[in-house]
């Protein structure tokens, strides 16, 4: 079917050609040595004959013209659709722009620049609009989202359930907490799922390492399961930022887009987000939050699992997975004894607890 357009269009073609330049086309015969006399309906003639030259050299070109087009289709059809729009725009402000410079060159004396120059503007002034509407719509979204949120924050300032965008990256998915606390309710808005993070969590399902495997097809499975069975609103981002590399990049280059805030449970990531100054959950930070409060004094009975690493020492660990270092406790390897916290040590890994046994204070 596209063929056969193909050959009409060019058909078509050659008649208007052939149409509006056989009178002059037969007329340059006339003078030529090969003098036919004076041709009837020469515009008739021409459409005929251009008609018929270019339907005849379709057979040779209308392939390469249906597989260019069938190739400008798949990039187009590539192409995500703010990506479109933003570049179709730029075209055409480009394009205004040219048309606003044309009409003084019009004017000049010179006739080649007359006729020449506003094609070259206009092919050069809509490329250029193309081009910075495609490379800006990062900063474009930015704005028009800046704008269209200050203006809902002002009508519902005091609306309860503001939509906000969380961006989750391939740390959070994979490690599956995320679907217990969407469960919960504790995290509001949008859960927004990039592009390039599900192409990631693809490439790790389909490694050849059976660790990274697993991990992945974990995290697809955790991606279902907020989709399929949790009441959260899922947007799946189909835009990417092609001139940037790395994945965390994107995340925070997408944070900044859509105004939101990257969910995760990588250490670094959390620090990048913090310096380019887009907000952060961190899944580990909320963990550590929730644990049990333990107090210097308190009195707590645990199971001594192993020795520590300095001499004497005992490790053994709450039911949150909170490791309780106990001097002395070597001695105790696997009984259970009531120990007294001494003091509490908030790291970037977690809460360490260090104590010592109830018995040895009541023998001091």
């Amino acid at each position: 079917m596209l063929k056969r357009f193909v050959q009409l269009a060019l058909t078509l073609i050659g008649a208007s050609v052939g149409y509006y330049y056989g009178e002059r086309f037969f007329g340059l015969l006339q003078k030529s040595p090969l003098n036919f006399g004076e041709v009837p309906a020469p515009h008739y003639i021409g459409a005929a004959l251009g008609a018929a030259a270019l339907f005849i050299s379709t057979y040779w070109i209308s392939d390469n013209v249906v597989k260019w087009i069938r190739w400008s289709e798949e990039r187009l059809i590539k192409i995500p659709a703010i990506d479109g729009i933003f570049g179709a725009l730029g075209l055409v402000s480009g394009l205004i722009v040219a048309v606003l410079i044309q009409m003084p060159l019009t004017q000049l004396p010179i006739p080649v620049i007359n006729r020449i120059l506003p094609f070259i503007i206009s092919g050069l002034f809509g490329y250029l609009g193309f081009r910075v509407g495609y490379k800006k719509r990062d900063e474009l979204i930015s704005i028009f989202t800046a704008g269209r949120q200050n203006r809902e924050g002002r009508n519902k300032k005091d609306e309860k359930h503001f939509s906000e965008h969380k961006i989750l990256d391939t740390s959070v998915i994979i490690d599956g907490r995320i679907a217990d606390i969407c469960r919960t309710g504790f995290l509001e808005g949008t859960l927004v799922i990039p592009s390039f993070v599900l192409e990631e969590l693809q490439h790790i399902a389909d490694s050849s390492d059976v660790l990274k495997r697993n991990r992945g097809r974990r995290g697809l499975d955790i991606l279902n399961k907020i989709q399929k069975e949790l009441d959260v609103k899922v947007l799946i981002y189909e835009g990417d930022f092609e001139e940037v590399q790395e994945v965390d990049s994107k995340l925070v280059k997408l944070a900044k887009v859509l105004s939101g805030k990257v969910v995760t449970n990588d250490f670094n990531l959390n620090k990048v987000c913090e310096l380019q100054g887009v907000s952060v959950l961190n899944i580990n930070d909320l963990a550590n939050a929730v644990k049990p409060v333990v107090l210097p004094g308190e009195e707590i009975n645990v199971q001594v699992i192993k020795d520590g690493k300095e001499h004497g020492q005992g490790v053994a660990y709450l039911d949150d997975g909170t490791m309780i270092v106990i001097e002395g406790g070597r001695d105790y390897i696997g009984d259970r004894i009531d120990v007294l916290v001494t003091s509490v040590l908030q790291t970037s890994a977690g809460r360490m607890i260090f104590a010592k046994p109830k018995l040895l204070e009541r023998a001091l």
